[in-house]
């Protein structure tokens, strides 16, 4: 019961670390989405996708320095996963924009919050499975 216990407290930790990074990076990714759209005037599927990519860099060096625990302390090779497993949580992103502004013709950030609820679910998930170091 102790131990069930202390994992639950670590879990909670976790997640509200994970969540803290999750503001950061999100701040990052809807800020880079507006500059891109409304002052560089880019098509907003390519703005989204850049701010994707910029925000899945600085969440990776957050996370790894304040969520999940190194599963081997090879950077690069963690880096790689960690940019595999962000490409299906850009392409989650993705298909949420295109249905959202394409075929329903909502506002972008609008649609992009609604993106920011679901694609991290997806994220912890797997990070959490790929990522993190097991415990002994």
């Amino acid at each position: 019961m102790k131990r069930l216990f202390f994992t639950n407290n670590k879990l909670i930790s976790q997640l509200a670390r994970f969540a803290i990074v999750g503001v950061i990076a999100a701040i990052v990714d809807v800020g880079v989405l507006v500059l891109l759209k409304e002052l560089a005037h880019f098509d907003v599927l390519i703005a989204s996708a850049v701010s994707f990519c910029v925000s899945v860099t600085v969440n990776y060096l957050l996370s790894m320095a304040f969520v999940f625990k190194s599963k081997n302390g090879k950077r690069i090779n963690e880096f790689v996963i960690f940019v595999l497993l962000s490409s299906g949580g850009l392409l989650l992103n993705q298909v949420i924009l295109w249905i959202g502004v394409r075929v329903l013709s909502l506002y972008y950030l609008g649609v992009k919050l609604f993106a920011m609820i679901i694609v991290p679910v997806y994220n912890f998930i797997t990070r959490k499975i790929f990522l993190e170091a097991k415990e002994k």
